[in-house]
């Protein structure tokens, strides 16, 4: 009788939790650019914590464009 093999089963949870980790990513940056930006998350030092915002928006263009990147290698 022929072993039965797993592979096909743990890579596709693989891929389930490779996804999450990715989606999980894309969210908490999208978090803390936005709290950036609308000043939530922040840096009490002087001079730095006026472009926080500027960084913020800096931190969510780039998320979005990885995250869209991402999308279109896959197809």
């Amino acid at each position: 009788m022929a072993k039965r093999s797993r592979r096909g089963n743990s890579s596709s949870i693989s891929g389930a939790v490779s996804f999450l980790a990715w989606l999980t990513g894309i969210l908490v940056s999208l978090a803390v650019g936005f709290g950036m930006i609308a000043g939530t998350l922040t840096i009490p030092y002087p001079y730095i914590e006026d472009v926080v915002p500027f960084f913020g928006w800096v931190v969510v263009i780039l998320t979005l464009i990885s995250g869209v990147l991402a999308i279109v290698d896959k197809l």
